[in-house]
This record gives C-alpha cells, sequence and structure tokens, in this order.
C-alpha cells in the first residue's frame, strides 16, 4: 500500500474488526468482573485471578498465534474463524449461574457450588480470550500493519478512536440490556455479533498479495523478539514497550474495579454509572477528535510527556474526590465524578493511542506477527498480572468491607487508594519517555 487510499473494503475491515473487537474487550473489562460479583459472589480476589490468567492465555495465544499467521501467510481465516468462535464462547456465559451449576454437578452446598461456578466463569473466560487474542491482537493487528503502508497514521487515528466508540457502546447501550434482560441478554447479544462479524470477514477480509508463507523455524520465531541483537537493533520499539508496560500496570491497579468501585464505594445503581460513563466516553470521544487534528507533524514523544501528566493528574483528582466529598449528595458526586473521569479517561485514552502509534509505526513489517506477542507480554502480560495482583492487596488492606448475606464471606470494597497508587507508579513511565527524547536530541 503506498498511498493514502486505503479503499471502501479495507475500511471496512478496519472499522468492522476493530470496533467489534473493541466492544468485546470492553464487556470483559466492565462487565465480566461485575458479573462475578454481582451474581456469583462478592469477591474481588476472584476478580483478581480471572484478570491474570485471562492476561497470561492472552500473552501465549498472541505469541503463538502470530507466528502461526506469519507461517501461514494468511490473516483472513485466523481473522475470521477467530471472531466466530470468540463470540460462541461470550455466548456460552449466558448459560452461567449457580442455579445451573448446582443443577449440573447435583450440589446443593453453597460454597461448593460458588468455587465450582467461579472455577466455570474462569476457565471459560480463558478459552475465549484464546481465540480472541489469536483474532484481534494477533491476526488483526498483523493485517493492520501489513496493509495500511503510508496511511498507518490515517488508520492508527480511526482505530485509537474505536476503544471509546466501544465503551460508549457498552456503557449506555449494552448497560440497558443488561438493566432489561440481565448479563444473559448481555453475552448473547455480544456473542451473537462477534460471530457474525466473523462470518463476513469471510467474504470481506483480502490479504495483502504481498503477504507470503515463512517457512522459518517455529522455536526460533518464538525466540526473535527475545534475542539481544533484536532488542539492541529495535531500541526505540523495545522502549516503547516497556513505557506501555508501565502505563499497563498503572491501569491495571484501578481498572478490574472501577466500576464495582463506583456501585460499592459511591453507592451508584446501574443507571447511575451508566450515565457517568457514558457522559465520560462521550466528552473523551469529542476531545481525542479535537485533539487528533492537532497531532499531525508534532513531536508524539512529547506529547506522551504531557498526556502522560494529564493521565497522572485525573487518578489523583479522582482519588482526591472519593475522599472529600459527600458521598450522600448523589447528584453533586455524580457530577464531580464525571469530570474527574473525563481527566482520567482522556489521559488513559490518548497515551495509549500514542503508544500505539509509534509501537506500530517502529515495528518492522517483515516480522509484524512475530512481534505481536512481545507486543502482548507488555500490553497484557505484565500489567495484568502485576496490576491487579497490587490493586488487590489495596483493597485488602484498607479494611473497606462487609459480609455477604449470601454466603457469609467478607467482601472487600474496591478504596480509592487504587487511584493514588496508580498514579504515583505512573510516573515511572518518565524514564522511558526521557530516553527516547534525549535519543532524539543526541
Amino acid at each position: 500500500m503506498n498511498n493514502h487510499n486505503l479503499g471502501g473494503r479495507l475500511w471496512s475491515v478496519l472499522i468492522l474488526f476493530g470496533l467489534v473487537g473493541q466492544i468485546a474487550w470492553s464487556v470483559e473489562n466492565m462487565y465480566f468482573n461485575l458479573f462475578i460479583y454481582n451474581i456469583i459472589t462478592k469477591s474481588t480476589s476472584s476478580v483478581t485471578v480471572m484478570v491474570q490468567l485471562s492476561g497470561i492465555v492472552a500473552t501465549f495465544a498472541t505469541l503463538i498465534a502470530g507466528i502461526l499467521t506469519d507461517r501461514a501467510g494468511n490473516r483472513k481465516y485466523f481473522i475470521s474463524i477467530g471472531y466466530l468462535l470468540w463470540g460462541l464462547l461470550t455466548l456460552s456465559f449466558a448459560f452461567v449461574s449457580k442455579d445451573n451449576t448446582a443443577r449440573w454437578f447435583e450440589l446443593s452446598d453453597t460454597i461448593e457450588i460458588i468455587n465450582l461456578t467461579i472455577a466455570i466463569v474462569i476457565t471459560l473466560d480463558c478459552i475465549m480470550t484464546a481465540f480472541g487474542s489469536t483474532a484481534n491482537d494477533a491476526a488483526f493487528n498483523a493485517y493492520v500493519t501489513d496493509n495500511t503502508g503510508n496511511a498507518r497514521s490515517l488508520a492508527e487515528g480511526v482505530l485509537s478512536a474505536m476503544p471509546l466508540v466501544a465503551m460508549l457502546v457498552v456503557a449506555g447501550g449494552f448497560g440497558m440490556i443488561v438493566n432489561a434482560f440481565g448479563y444473559p441478554g448481555l453475552f448473547v447479544a455480544v456473542g451473537t455479533m462477534m460471530s457474525v462479524s466473523g462470518v463476513i470477514g469471510i467474504w470481506l477480509i483480502k490479504d495483502n498479495p504481498n503477504l507470503k508463507k515463512q517457512n522459518t523455524n517455529f522455536f526460533s520465531d518464538i525466540a526473535y523478539g527475545f534475542q539481544l541483537d533484536v532488542i539492541h537493533g529495535h531500541r526505540k520499539l523495545y522502549l516503547y514497550f516497556l513505557a506501555m508496560g508501565i502505563y499497563g500496570i498503572a491501569s491495571q491497579i484501578y481498572m478490574p474495579y472501577l466500576i464495582i468501585y463506583m456501585q460499592e464505594y459511591l453507592k451508584f445503581n446501574a443507571i447511575q454509572y451508566s450515565i457517568v460513563l457514558a457522559g465520560v466516553i462521550l466528552g473523551a470521544s469529542i476531545i481525542t477528535v479535537f485533539l487528533g487534528k492537532s497531532f499531525d507533524g508534532k513531536n508524539k514523544d512529547k506529547l506522551l510527556v504531557y498526556f502522560s501528566i494529564l493521565y497522572i493528574f485525573g487518578m489523583l483528582s479522582l482519588y482526591t474526590m472519593s475522599k472529600s466529598i459527600d458521598l450522600s449528595l448523589k447528584t453533586q458526586v455524580m457530577w464531580i465524578t464525571g469530570i474527574t473521569s473525563l481527566i482520567l479517561i482522556t489521559g488513559f485514552v490518548q497515551v495509549l493511542a500514542l503508544l500505539g502509534a509509534q509501537i506500530r509505526d517502529n515495528t518492522p513489517s517483515e516480522n509484524a506477527g512475530k512481534l505481536q506477542g512481545i507486543r502482548m507480554i507488555f500490553f497484557v502480560l505484565i500489567p495484568m498480572f502485576i496490576g491487579p495482583m497490587i490493586g488487590e492487596t489495596i483493597n485488602q488492606r484498607t479494611n473497606l468491607s462487609y459480609i455477604d448475606p449470601v454466603n457469609g464471606a467478607t467482601a472487600h470494597v474496591p478504596s480509592p487508594e487504587i487511584f493514588l497508587v496508580g498514579a504515583i507508579f505512573c510516573f515511572l513511565i518518565f524514564v522511558p519517555l526521557s530516553l527516547l527524547l534525549r535519543g532524539k536530541q543526541s
């Protein structure tokens, strides 16, 4: 692709699979945690384990699948069939409940039913994540790198807006589905949408004609991104990976517990937190569109510094608000939560978009598949293992808890300190960013 005209078919693929993939991840990040907490057991530790195992599975699935797409010389079927199966696994969650567990396994003890249901949810989530990472993180990301060429900045600008659009759709539209039909309705709606997009992809997606099979050694391909000469040869890429890992850990300290925090600490009901989230995401989307037009030709590393500062300020603002406001003044709490969250989410999205663009621009296209797994180590594995572990430790040590009336267990409430610690940890991002800025000046 040697010009800026991507063509209608390619734009359709980018928008459809970019948006549907982000909707799927948003549902997992926003509602799967809430599903466990509200429907199965009031346990943030169960949420932590699910997030950690999901991150491990996502990373290894992407590492292996990225290499397989290179070796097969095909992204189309990995995307299409992957989305189809990803959707079916998501839909299967509609049948998971404590009642069904008791019936299927002929159990009567409440603790056994809860523990087995949690195990079923986590197992299904890991399998679902494997297909999702294969289809989206490995195949689709490599497909974008293959086909956008000189129009990559244009394509990346559109794709960077997808997480916001997806969050808006999920917080608004799918939030109403949860209110009307419960979590089974959500899982059926999202799973069906994903599977249908996979079927469409069989006819819509066309691989780049320059994509050829690579008859290389599988284990050498796995080791490729870990080789010292590769790291030295792509120093900037790995510094962006490091920055992504730091940003990701800071985000995962609070992100898995965000809606639970709104529900349990701020005492928002489903309508209230859906209104706040929808307003925040819509506002952040408008800001992103406005700012995106002025980014061309600018020093993106300097922009990363500025928006990292904004992101840190947003986390500190939400912490300060939570500790100082009268939580009984619900309307005031919603407004101030919305304003502070807008600052946080704007910084969150802009840092993610800028890091994503820099990583894609510095990824060698001939080895795009091999490096998707390395990207996932810093983007998913490290953040989703370390971040929730820090967040869960904070939740347990702040002693904001109550006794779950269903099973008598202690239920931990996410505390505002998760935002404070997230902000403190995020200061580490300035280490790789300063090295990148220094490298440009030398």
